[in-house]
């Protein structure tokens, strides 16, 4: 714990330092780092209490009091009494501090710019993608999963996620990892946007998972494909959300049939199948991907 603890105060202060923390002021107003910051609160939240800024930045209130007023004697920030408490003092910034918060924001903006300036877009990528980990995991927010289309780099990461998790899953060879970017290139090449559909599952920067609705040997009949999660957003209920759009989808495009291919071996996956109305037509065994398996068929009647 204390070679963690070494690693993260060493980020620290190296972060510290390309933020300019130990800058003496902000602008020719001569803002502290604390003042700047609360500039940048409320332009963004206006309406603020003294208390509400203590609490938000654990600071002193007394500190906070006398912060206040020499930003109120700066012209940047001005008070009103609150319609609903007339005791109650609102924070917010006046013309000039909006302008002295869109400078801080712009030279926020070219500081964080310049860190990126000599790395690659995925790199900047990825650290973004990072640093909203950190801070999802410190502070326990979660940001909405949505489910969008798919996208570019969706494919890639498909294929490495179904390669790399059922190979030390379920044993697979990389027979599995090549079907797979066969379906995703026949999707991406020969799509039919009216009749097939993809949906990825994402939360923040994440992606979580997805499912593929696409025509079957029959007018009638739509398969499901690519159903996958990552193992730690299952047991949470996307699960059953990727099924719901894709079935809802196939209904609404006039397919009477869903069909899909399994293996007994996805538990999880055949019990999900079963409970949203899925009927087990057959079920074999095989050797497919190096591995000795239970091959199995689903349908789902979408006229019922």
């Amino acid at each position: 714990m204390t070679e963690l603890i070494d690693q993260i105060r060493s980020f620290n202060r190296n972060h510290t330092a390309r933020l300019g923390l130990m800058r003496q002021t902000y602008l020719e107003a001569g803002l502290n780092y604390t003042e700047s910051r609360v500039i940048f609160e409320l332009a963004e939240r206006p309406n603020w209490t003294a208390r509400e800024i203590a609490t938000t930045f654990h600071l002193n209130e007394g500190y906070v009091s006398r912060m206040m007023a020499r930003l109120e004697k700066t012209g940047l920030v001005q008070r009103r009494p609150s319609p609903d408490d007339g005791r109650v003092m609102l924070l917010s910034l006046t013309d000039a501090g909006q302008g002295a918060a869109n400078e801080l924001i712009k030279i926020a903006r070219d500081e964080i710019g310049s860190w990126l300036a000599d790395v690659t877009e995925h790199q900047a990528q990825e650290i973004a993608r990072k640093m909203t980990e950190i801070d999802e995991a410190l502070t326990g927010r979660k940001p909405e999963t949505t489910l969008r289309d798919i996208a570019p780099g969706d494919a890639g990461w498909l294929i490495q996620q179904h390669g790399e998790y059922y190979t030390t899953h379920d044993g697979f060879d990389m027979t599995f990892e090549a079907l797979v970017a066969e379906i995703l290139s026949d999707f991406l090449k020969s799509r039919d946007a009216n009749r097939e559909r993809a949906w990825i599952a994402q939360q923040g920067q994440t992606r979580l998972g997805s499912v593929f609705c696409v025509k079957g040997p029959a007018p009638d009949t739509a398969k499901l494909r690519l159903f996958y999660l990552v193992p730690e957003a299952r047991g949470l209920g996307l699960g059953k959300t990727l099924l719901s759009a894709c079935t809802d989808f196939a209904r609404t495009r006039g397919y009477r049939k869903l069909t899909l291919w399994t293996h007994a071996s996805h538990v999880a996956a055949c019990q999900l199948y079963k409970k949203s109305g899925f009927v087990l037509n057959s079920s074999r065994p095989v050797t497919s991907f190096g591995q000795e398996l239970e091959e199995q068929h689903w349908t789902l009647d979408l006229t019922a």
